[in-house]
C-alpha cells in the first residue's frame, strides 16, 4: 500500500470517530443539562525525506530542505464544550438549573456497592424515601441518586411538609404541615477550576481522575461554591447543542470522508496504470 493511500485510510477512520461524536451530540439534543463535545484534528507527521544532499545547493533556499511525509490526520482532542444552554421554564418545583458555567451539583451514586461523588448539570430531581429514616425523604435525581448539600451530606426532610422553595440566599426552605418553615441547607455545588479534565461516564454524570497521579492537589481543580444567585427553580438547562451547526458539521466530515476515499480510489488507479507501464 503507498503513502496516498495510508494517509487516506487513516484519515478516513477518524473522520468517523468525529462523526461518532456528532451523532452523539445530535442524539442528545433535547437531553436536560447535556454538553456537547467537539473534535479537533492535527496532523500526523512521522518522516523527513532529504530530496538534496548536496548542501551547496541549498545556498539562497527560504524554506527548509528536504520534504515531510505524514499519515493523515488523527484527533488531537474531543473538548467538552460547556457553554450555557436554553433555559426551559417547567414551574416544576423540583426542577433546579444552574445558571453559571463550569459550576455542578454534586451527586453520591454507588460504584461496585461503595459510595462515590460525581458531578451533574441535570437539575431533574425528585423525591424519595430515606433509607436511613422511614420519617424523612431525601432529594434524588431520575437514577434514584442522592443530591448532596454544601457539607456533602444527603439533603433530606419531613414527612409532613406542603412546598419546597429556593430563596434569594440559596436555601431550601420547606412549609411544613403546620406552616412553619424549615431550613434543609444548600445545594452543593463545585466549580470545576480545569474542566478539560472531566469524564463523563453517561447519565449525565461526570466524575474526575486521581489528582495525585496527575500532581495535583484538589484546590487545583474544585472550588465551593455558594448557591446564592447560581440555581433558579422551576427551571431546566436545556442541551447546548446547536442542530445547525452540528448538521452543518456533519456534512462537512461526510464530505471529507468522500474525498479522502475518492483518494484511494485514484491511487489504486494509477498504480494500475504503473503496472500496465511495466508490461
Amino acid at each position: 500500500m503507498n503513502t496516498s493511500m495510508i494517509s487516506a485510510s487513516v484519515t478516513m477512520g477518524q473522520l468517523q470517530r468525529k462523526m461518532d461524536t456528532i451523532s452523539h451530540n445530535l442524539a442528545n439534543s433535547n437531553t436536560t443539562g447535556f454538553k456537547r463535545r467537539e473534535a479537533t484534528f492535527s496532523d500526523l507527521l512521522f518522516q523527513q525525506v532529504h530530496t538534496q544532499p548536496n548542501a551547496q545547493n541549498e545556498v539562497g533556499r527560504l524554506t527548509p530542505n528536504g520534504i515531510r511525509v505524514g499519515s493523515g490526520a488523527k484527533i488531537a482532542e474531543t473538548a467538552l464544550r460547556l457553554e450555557q444552554g436554553p433555559f426551559i421554564n417547567t414551574d416544576r418545583e423540583l426542577d433546579f438549573a444552574i445558571t453559571d458555567k463550569n459550576h455542578f451539583f454534586r451527586i453520591q451514586t454507588m460504584e461496585n456497592g461503595n459510595p462515590v461523588e460525581r458531578l451533574s448539570r441535570d437539575g431533574t430531581f425528585y423525591f424519595s424515601e430515606n433509607p436511613g429514616n422511614p420519617n424523612q425523604l431525601t432529594i434524588v435525581t431520575s437514577n434514584g441518586d442522592f443530591v448532596l448539600d454544601q457539607n456533602g451530606d444527603r439533603i433530606t426532610l419531613p414527612l409532613n411538609f406542603q412546598s419546597i422553595s429556593l430563596n434569594e440566599e440559596g436555601q431550601l426552605l420547606v412549609t411544613l404541615t403546620d406552616g412553619t418553615v424549615e431550613n434543609i441547607g444548600e445545594f452543593g455545588l463545585t466549580r470545576v477550576l480545569k474542566p478539560q479534565l472531566l469524564d463523563s461516564i453517561g447519565d449525565q454524570l461526570y466524575r474526575l481522575p486521581n489528582f495525585a497521579a496527575l500532581g495535583l492537589a484538589a484546590g487545583d481543580v474544585l472550588e465551593a461554591a455558594a448557591v446564592n444567585g447560581r440555581v433558579s427553580q422551576g427551571t431546566l438547562e436545556g442541551s447546548n447543542v446547536d442542530l445547525g451547526n452540528e448538521m452543518n458539521e456533519l456534512m462537512m466530515a461526510q464530505r471529507h470522508y468522500q474525498f479522502n476515499s475518492r483518494a484511494i480510489s485514484m491511487a489504486d488507479d494509477m498504480a494500475g496504470l504503473v503496472n500496465g507501464l511495466r508490461r
